[in-house]
């Protein structure tokens, strides 16, 4: 005994078409029978659903079978025979049938069968390292890459002698044919021209018919100041020629940053260290940092412990693509004496005794210390 043909669909009777339609959808993917292959629960499953669909999508068999159940004209028969058509919901199978072809053939069923002759160039990169000095100022370098260039025999064409290919007799031209299977049908690229919709009977031996040649160029990229790790450059039109005249792809240059001694970089920021005496950090002074375009005066203030980080503004590197610069870190680190002559330790023993730091009644205050220290 036959499903009562909402329930094969999951639907109530007051369904709206477009839920009906979504419903069946679902059940068609599930169930179709190249999802299912050798499963006969799921083909007979398949045929079921469409019975269902091909008497609930049409209104005037909906009416009839509403009235009549299985005993209406045309329901309970083949709905791609003489109790139906395919061409009544092909549309619909269609949409639905678009991801299963998808999966299956690899996307050819979404491919436009629009004329392919023409195809951009493929896209190139190059990764290249840039220097601090670079990367602060900005400069221009030359890089010499390996790519496909239109074929100068030819002029792009793939011909010999310049002759103008013809169109391709299995697809007319189109780059796709059409393959049919079962009730269904759907393209693919053309394996005779590859897609282009033309062939070439008399190819040109330099490219053999390509319409490109492989040659080394050389070609000038502007750096930008500000370049930092992984920065990206785009080249327009620098990539692999296009066949038969179409676009040329892009380049793309990835940068790398070559470190240099004594500083560090993080984002836009530069990081140094500078040595200076006790009595400097002592006192405080002005003092010349080397950074990577020369000198930046730095006033390090009296008392500056070691190990203090002074920030200096407006001193890092530029900013991509804006005016301003990221800022300066200097590290400062003191260096303690190893070792004195006689008037550097008596006027740091003089220091010392001054600031405290030797009481008056310790032995360290008598003349025997002192001549000890100093003989």
């Amino acid at each position: 005994m036959k499903r009562d043909y909402y329930e094969v669909l999951g639907v109530a009777k007051t369904a709206a078409a477009e839920e009906i339609k979504s419903a069946y959808r679902k059940l068609a993917l599930k169930y179709h029978p190249d999802k299912n292959p050798g499963n006969k629960e799921a083909e007979e499953k398949f045929k079921e659903i469409n019975e269902a669909y091909e008497i609930l999508s049409d209104a005037q068999k909906k009416q009839q079978y509403d009235a009549f159940g299985h005993d209406a004209p045309g329901a309970g028969g083949n709905p791609f025979g003489g109790g139906g058509s395919y061409t009544q919901y092909g549309d619909d199978m269609g949409d639905i049938f678009g991801d299963i072809f998808s999966n299956v053939f690899g996307g050819a069923a979404r491919r436009s069968s629009s004329r392919t002759s023409q195809r951009r160039g493929g896209d190139l990169r190059v990764d290249i390292e840039v220097s601090y000095a670079d990367a602060m100022k900005g400069s221009e370098v030359t890089i010499d890459i390996p790519k496909r260039e239109s074929c100068p025999a030819c002029a792009g064409s793939g011909a010999k002698d310049k002759s103008k290919p013809k169109q391709c007799p299995q697809c007319k031209g189109s780059g796709q044919v059409r393959y049919s299977q079962g009730f269904f049908s759907f393209q693919q690229e053309c394996p005779q021209c590859k897609g282009k919709g033309t062939v070439i009977d008399n190819p040109c031996p330099q490219c053999r018919g390509e319409g490109t040649v492989k040659q080394k160029k050389s070609i000038k990229v502007r750096i930008p100041a500000g370049v930092d790790e992984g920065t990206s450059l785009k080249v327009s039109g620098s990539g692999n020629a296009g066949s038969n005249g179409a676009p040329s792809g892009d380049l793309y240059v990835v940068v790398h940053m070559k470190h240099m001694q004594g500083f560090k970089r993080n984002g836009d920021d530069l990081y140094t260290e500078i040595q200076v005496s006790f009595s400097q950090a002592a006192m405080g002074m002005e003092y010349d940092v080397a950074v990577i375009e020369g000198y930046v005066k730095v006033k390090i203030p009296s008392g500056a412990q070691p190990g203090a980080t002074l920030r200096v503004r407006e001193q890092g590197f530029p900013r991509l693509g804006a005016r301003s610069r990221g800022d300066l870190y200097v590290k400062i680190n003191v260096n303690i004496p190893k070792s004195m002559n006689d008037l550097q330790k008596k006027a740091l023993f003089e220091y010392a005794k001054a600031m405290g730091e030797i009481p008056k009644d310790s032995q360290y205050q008598s003349d025997n210390f002192f001549k000890k220290i100093f003989k």
